[in-house]
C-alpha cells in the first residue's frame, strides 16, 4: 500500500512539474518586467510619465501585455525551428528505407525542378510507339518542337519527353510527327504517378464517346 501511495504521488509530481514551472517562469516575467522593470520595456516612455502614480497601473498592464507577445513570439519561433528539425529527421528515416527513399528522391526531384516554372513544362500525357514500332510508351508533351529540327522534316512535330521509371527525372527527348502521337484524358500527376509506380498505379478511365453513345441509346 505504501508504495502504491509512493508511486501516486511521484506520478502526481510529475504531471503538476511542467504546469508549476510554467506558471512560475511566467509569473516571474509579468512581476518582473511588467512590474519593477517596465522602465527598461517601455524604454521608448518619458520616465517621468511612467512614475506617475495615477498611471501606474495602465504601464503595469502595458508591459505585462508586451511580455505576453514577446512569449509568444518565442513560441512561434520555437515551433519554426522544432518544425524544421523534425523534418530533416524525417527526410533521413525515408532516404534510409529501401524503395520507398527511391520513389521520394524522385518525387522530391521532380518538386524542387518545376516548382519554381512559372509555366507548366508537361503540358499533356501522350502515349506513343518508342523504343521501336508496336511497343507503346507513355509520354510528356513539352511543346512544338523548332528550330532546324522542323525545318528539315515536312511534317510537324511535337516534342515528347519519355521519363524512366521510377526515376522520371531522367529520360528520353523524342520528336514525332503529330500523327503518331495520342493525347490521352489523364492529368500530368496521374501520368507520373503510373510511371513512379511502374504501371502499379493507373488511373480509372471512363470512354466518354462510348459513354454518350450509351446514353443516347437509352434516351432514344
Amino acid at each position: 500500500m505504501f508504495n502504491s501511495l509512493r508511486k501516486a504521488f511521484l506520478a502526481g509530481i510529475v504531471l503538476l512539474a511542467p504546469l508549476g514551472i510554467t506558471l512560475f517562469v511566467f509569473n516571474w516575467l509579468v512581476i518582473r518586467i511588467g512590474g519593477s522593470f517596465k522602465g527598461k520595456v517601455l524604454f521608448f516612455i518619458p520616465t517621468e510619465l511612467i512614475n506617475q502614480q495615477n498611471l501606474e497601473m495602465f504601464w503595469n498592464v502595458t508591459a505585462t501585455f508586451m511580455v505576453l507577445i514577446l512569449i509568444t513570439l518565442l513560441g512561434f519561433l520555437s515551433r519554426y525551428f522544432v518544425a524544421k528539425y523534425l523534418w530533416t529527421l524525417g527526410e533521413k528515416f525515408l532516404n534510409r528505407l529501401p524503395l520507398i527513399n527511391t520513389v521520394y528522391k524522385s518525387v522530391k526531384q521532380i518538386v524542387d525542378t518545376f516548382s519554381s516554372q512559372k509555366k507548366a513544362v508537361f503540358e499533356k500525357v501522350v502515349l506513343i510507339e518508342f523504343p521501336r514500332k508496336g511497343c507503346k510508351a507513355l509520354g510528356f508533351y513539352t511543346g512544338m518542337t523548332k528550330g532546324e529540327a522542323q525545318a528539315r522534316t515536312e511534317a510537324e512535330l511535337w516534342n515528347i519527353f519519355v521519363p524512366t521509371t521510377p526515376n522520371p527525372t531522367s529520360g528520353f527527348l523524342v520528336m514525332l510527327p503529330r500523327s503518331e502521337i495520342k493525347v490521352l484524358d489523364m492529368t500530368v500527376g496521374d501520368g507520373m504517378k503510373l510511371i513512379i509506380s511502374g504501371g502499379a498505379v493507373a488511373p480509372n478511365w471512363v470512354n466518354q464517346s462510348e459513354l454518350k453513345e450509351q446514353q443516347a441509346q437509352e434516351l432514344g
